[in-house]
């Protein structure tokens, strides 16, 4: 599957250092194509004001403010501190412009000064060594730099972020635009560090080797070509164990989930009294009242929606949802090979006996925490729902979807979808991602508010043409 690498602060400086070290690249070089790539970012004719940390970001700022200069084009720099302290490559950065004649300038009040500001700010502040939120002058004039409404180009990630992180620590610059140096960084993907970003642009920077990272963001998956002569076998049977008294809509959405997503068969095997409903709903797939078996022929097992708890002896791939996924039973689902366990945050609590559902950046390391080295899947649903486990050690990201789908019978629908791809002949955490990505992509042409699972159903096949 296509993906997007999502790197730490460690993994883009040992990219960088590689390429410094091993590589013979000087800093400066890397430093200069990437004030270079950043400026092309801000409309030509622009005023710009130029706000410079005393570390490498601000080594960047400097170099731009520079190169600006060098234009003939009006830009002038600040910074928060009285008297700046330039460490590393930003000091001769500092040497650099102010032997064209350039100053740094301060004000005690930035509220009051950025009120004649016009054109561009170019946010140099922070970079990759943030790691606690801001605070003193730099966290006033960054305050005072959201207030302005002002369009802001941010040099690699706003500063206030923890390129690292998905959570927002504290005070931080709410760019237009950002310039993101060599790779995406974790807060370039993940929300809601994203939202911030604004529109993100890949400024390349001579790297010798593309940087590895262990968190992955999902790009739109590449499916098998299906045979010109393929029949209904060749996609295989789905077994979904589903539907009780008053839920038998869940067994619907299952089956129609793992229909609309290609499987050749679907077989409900649900609770006799609700087997006449489920069949007059869904008269694509054969539904049979449960008899204490999964039948031959399947491919794979569905086994949870619609109130289903027990889990049958079935050694073949199995995907875990709803109230079979039990208080405790995690690991015991991680540690199964050809399984997939799909809990959204309160159902991941139970599952590991967890104390509460956890933020953003907590989900990420439980999640690696629980799949590390084991053979089961994970997918964690919720806001950009996570991948895990596949006996891999990286993470994948889903983009796709928006908060239209916390709505009840939504997750059904993707249980049946896993299901579905898995039985074509996917491998369990390429179907996971597959289902997760294209379930959000059909609610991204859906309204947020209103939307029903029906909806997505409908729209599933358009999109896997596409």
């Amino acid at each position: 599957m296509a993906m997007i690498p999502l790197l730490t602060a460690d993994e883009m400086r040992a990219a960088e250092r590689q390429a410094i070290e091993g590589w013979g690249i000087p800093s400066l070089i890397l430093q200069e194509h990437a004030a270079l790539g950043a400026l092309a970012l801000i409309p030509p004719g622009e005023a710009i004001q130029v706000l410079a940390g005393p570390g490498n970001n601000g080594g960047d700022a400097l170099a731009l403010a520079r190169l600006v200069r060098l234009q003939g084009r009006e830009v002038t720099v600040w910074s928060p501190f009285t008297q700046p302290e330039w460490r590393g490559d930003a000091a001769i950065q500092a040497r650099l412009w102010k032997g064209l004649g350039g100053e740094i300038q301060h004000a005690s009040d930035p509220a009051e000064i950025m009120r004649s500001w016009r054109g561009w700010v170019v946010d140099g502040l922070f970079g990759l060594g943030t790691v606690r939120p801001l605070e003193g002058p730099a966290a006033i004039w960054v305050e005072a730099l959201n207030a302005t409404g002002l369009p802001v180009l941010a040099l690699d990630l706003p500063s206030g972020l923890d390129p690292s992180a998905a959570d927002i620590p504290g005070e931080a610059v709410r760019a237009t635009r950002t310039a993101c140096f060599g790779a995406r960084k974790v807060c370039h993907g993940l929300l809601p560090a994203r939202e911030l970003c604004g529109e993100i642009s890949v400024i390349p920077v001579p790297l010798d080797r593309t940087p590895k990272a262990l968190l992955l963001l999902l790009e739109r998956p590449v499916l098998p070509l299906r045979d010109w002569n393929a029949h209904k076998g060749s996609f295989g049977h789905v077994a979904i164990r589903a539907g009780s008294l008053g839920m038998s809509g869940a067994a619907v959405l299952a089956a129609l989930g793992a229909l609309r997503v290609g499987a050749g068969l679907v077989t409900v095997l649900t609770e006799p009294e609700v087997r006449a409903e489920i069949a007059a709903q869904v008269p694509e797939a054969m539904v049979r009242s449960w008899q204490g078996s999964v039948p031959q022929e399947a491919d794979v097992l569905l086994v949870g929606p619609g109130g289903i708890a027990q889990v049958p002896d079935w050694d073949g791939p199995l995907v875990v949802d709803a109230s079979a996924l039990k208080a405790g039973e995690g690991h015991r689902w991680m540690e199964r090979p050809g399984t997939a366990i799909t809990p959204h945050p309160g159902e991941f609590a139970r599952l590991f006996q967890l104390t509460r559902p956890l933020l953003m950046d907590e989900r990420l390391v439980q999640a690696r925490q629980v799949s590390l080295g084991k053979p089961g899947v994970l997918l964690l649903k919720g806001a950009q729902s996570v991948i895990a486990g596949g006996a891999s050690e990286d993470l994948w990201i889903n983009p796709t979807g928006h908060p239209g789908l916390a709505t009840g019978g939504s997750g059904d629908l993707l249980a049946g979808m896993v299901a579905g791809f898995r039985a074509q002949g996917l491998p369990m955490r390429e179907a996971a991602a597959a289902a997760a990505w294209f379930h959000g992509a059909a609610a991204d042409r859906l309204p947020g508010a209103g939307l029903l699972p029906r909806d997505l159903a409908g729209l599933l096949p358009e999109l896997l043409r596409a």
